[in-house]
């Protein structure tokens, strides 16, 4: 065989542009090395989290603290040589080290010699988290400022005595020229780095809690982060895209948890226009709409009484916007929700499945029974200018393409599916089909066209077809019958604000959720999406597992885990906790729950942790290696590419370059 025939013409071209990397046979054979020692390598750490709902000071330390990770590394190189209060105290440094050493200079009589010592272990406790990482890896998350420095002490070996001396005196240097508190900062943040290789969010960033802008502010920041989106974030999604009845939404969302901070000063988004109109239209009792105000927060009786005011004007617009939808797309099957036409004033009621109910507040001026849905110039003019508010504010619109690119509906990673929501089911248990887009899909073809349905909402043409048809259906993922997010048959917002028999309230959880519990379904939920059921797991949130009633959060033997504990109060009496999280590093897998969170503050006084008990629930039969992740089949691809390449230098095919 003539040795061109060896390769394509395509793999040739491929080589050719290979080669310009790796331009001899001394470069391919180094690389090929290098990659085949980096897949024995232990796998790096996974951090899953879920439900953040806004509480930033509680993600904020969870992410800091690596659900428990970091004080079992300082415990593992400490603890049968530090005192626990010391190895306490360095834990907290390592997570707030701006705040705890302005807390420690007030504390500490000597302070050169606390930099001395605290330095060391800094340094062996990130030597540690480096361990399990390529040199080449580690430098990289070097900080810029200190990078030579701390590669050095890294690697530094002790027991070398002529060096030991060389290495004191780039600690003592550090410490004499003024130095020791950005290189402590930089040594705690690079150990926060180390310690976890990836972080999941399993979607539900937004909503009740006071400032989820402060959460999308630090995932931003991460060095490795995907998102799995939830209900709560496809709405200020689709908020940003345009989408009027997603709009409202938000704003009935926040006005109902009087969380309107985040609105107005995290988003700079001005509610005036619609704080005028709600004064000048709702004059009469509006406690239907009284915003659920938490311990936690400011406010006095005038303010509640004009966020209710704001509360029912939106709600009223959001009915309106909400009917507009349904009636423009009946492949929905929503009509059920169509309930301002079923008002009957003169009797006070509603009429819902057949059934009048009594309504709890019948003063809606803007309503017209010839026309409900239909907004009144007033409304029209306050949605257009909200709607150009969310259409240009930078920081919402910098958010919402972060959540673009980092995240989707669905991610396959390292073998585990992790969604949000659910896979939307008949009663039978088979895949639910449902017309999305003008195709009639199922299982991960839902999933996937509703994911490009939701694309084309923010990316599409402005006002083409295509991006309308997206803004409607980010709404349907909110509270849409067969919405793989909503996960139930109906939302009932109108009943509960203002029907007073709550038989009318009852919302049914889409039968994924009775399925789920047994193995079978999971396993054909594995197989749909590719994966293997035998060593694969459903990574799940959106529904609070109840804890203190004996809910467990790992169901089906295993191949499930919902990791919605509670992060936001709002939850925890339900759960009894306050959240769980999920470790997979090399071992095997751990969930952690959580206690509650006192506050940032309180962390740095008194080294205050989160209360957290782990659960192994599997354990690995031998250490997981990168060759066994996504990782490393990617790594395997390059080295059959560069044995490839190595052939074409070896047969001519492909010239070295000359030196």
């Amino acid at each position: 065989m003539d040795r061109q025939d060896q390769f394509s013409a395509e793999e040739v071209k491929y080589l050719k542009l290979l080669s310009k990397r790796f331009p001899t046979i001394q470069t391919v054979s180094s690389e090929i090395i290098n990659l085949r020692a980096i897949l024995d390598l232990p796998k790096g750490t996974e951090h899953f989290m879920s439900d953040l709902h806004g509480e930033h000071e509680a993600f904020l330390h969870i992410l800091n603290n690596c659900s428990g990770v970091i004080r079992e590394k300082v415990d593992i190189v400490f603890g049968n040589s530090v005192f626990d209060d010391e190895r306490a105290s360095l834990a907290t440094l390592i997570y707030y080290p701006e705040e705890k050493l302005e807390k420690i200079k007030e504390e500490v009589p000597n302070l050169h010699q606390w930099y001395r010592v605290t330095l060391h272990r800094l340094i062996e406790v990130c030597r540690w988290v480096s361990s399990k990482y390529t040199r080449s890896k580690v430098r990289k998350a070097l900080p810029s400022d200190f990078a030579y420095i701390i590669d050095e002490l890294l690697h530094t070996n002790y027991d070398a005595r002529n060096k030991e001396q060389y290495y004191n005196k780039i600690i003592d240097t550090i410490v004499d020229i003024d130095r020791a508190d950005a290189f402590i900062i930089a040594l705690a943040t690079l150990i926060k780095r180390l310690a976890v290789d990836h972080l999941h969010v399993v979607g539900d960033i937004f909503d009740r809690g006071p400032r989820a802008d402060v959460i999308m502010d630090l995932l931003e920041q991460h060095h490795s982060v995907d998102i799995q989106w939830g209900n709560h974030d496809i709405l200020w999604m689709g908020a940003a895209a345009g989408s009027e009845a997603c709009i409202a939404n938000v704003l009935n969302n926040s006005l109902k948890y009087a969380n309107l901070d985040m609105i107005e000063s995290g988003y700079g988004i001005s509610l005036r226009p619609l704080v005028t109109f709600a004064q000048e239209t709702y004059q009469g009792d509006c406690s239907c709409f009284t915003p659920k105000v938490s311990s936690q927060q400011k406010y006095n009786s005038n303010d509640i009484v004009l966020d209710s005011k704001l509360h029912k004007a939106i709600v009223v617009i959001q009915f309106k916007l909400e009917g507009q939808i349904i009636r423009r797309n009946p492949e929905y099957r929503m009509e059920d929700r169509l309930l301002l036409d079923k008002i009957n004033y003169e009797a006070k009621t509603v009429r819902i499945g057949g059934v009048d109910y009594p309504i709890r507040d019948w003063d809606f001026p803007t309503i017209d029974p010839k026309d409900p849905y239909a907004l009144t110039e007033r409304e029209r003019e306050v949605m257009d200018q909200l709607k150009s508010s969310f259409l240009h504010s930078e920081k919402l619109q910098r958010h919402v393409r972060f959540l673009y690119s980092a995240g989707a509906l669905y991610k396959c990673y390292n073998s585990n599916l992790l969604y949000h929501g659910c896979i939307p089911m008949e009663e039978d248990g088979s895949f639910t089909k449902m017309e999305i887009g003008g195709q009639v899909v199922s299982g991960r073809g839902l999933m996937d066209q509703a994911e490009k349905m939701a694309r084309n909402a923010f990316f599409s043409r402005f006002e083409s077809p295509e991006k309308l048809k997206g803004q409607d259906f980010m709404w349907y993922m909110w509270c849409g019958p067969n919405s793989p997010l909503f996960g139930k048959d109906r939302m009932t917002t109108f009943e509960r604000y203002l029907v007073e028999d709550k038989a009318s309230w009852e919302e049914h959880k889409n039968p994924y959720y009775k399925y789920t519990v047994h193995g079978d379904a999971c396993r054909r939920i594995l197989e749909e999406f590719g994966l293997n059921p035998e060593v694969s797991h459903i990574v799940n949130g959106h529904v609070p597992v109840k804890t203190k009633d004996g809910e467990n959060p790992v169901k089906a033997d295993g191949k499930l885990i919902v990791i919605d504990g509670g992060f936001c109060r709002a939850y925890q009496k339900t759960t009894g906790i306050a959240g769980y999280t999920l470790i997979y590093n090399s071992y095997g897998m751990r969930l952690i729950s959580h206690g509650p969170f006192t506050s940032v503050q309180q962390a740095i006084e008194d080294n205050q942790d989160i209360l957290s008990t782990s659960k192994i629930f599997e354990v690995l039969d031998r250490r997981c290696t990168v060759e066994y992740t996504d990782t490393g089949a990617d790594i395997k691809e390059q080295i059959e590419s560069l044995k490839k390449l190595l052939d074409a230098y070896r047969t001519g095919i492909i010239k070295e370059a000359e030196h």
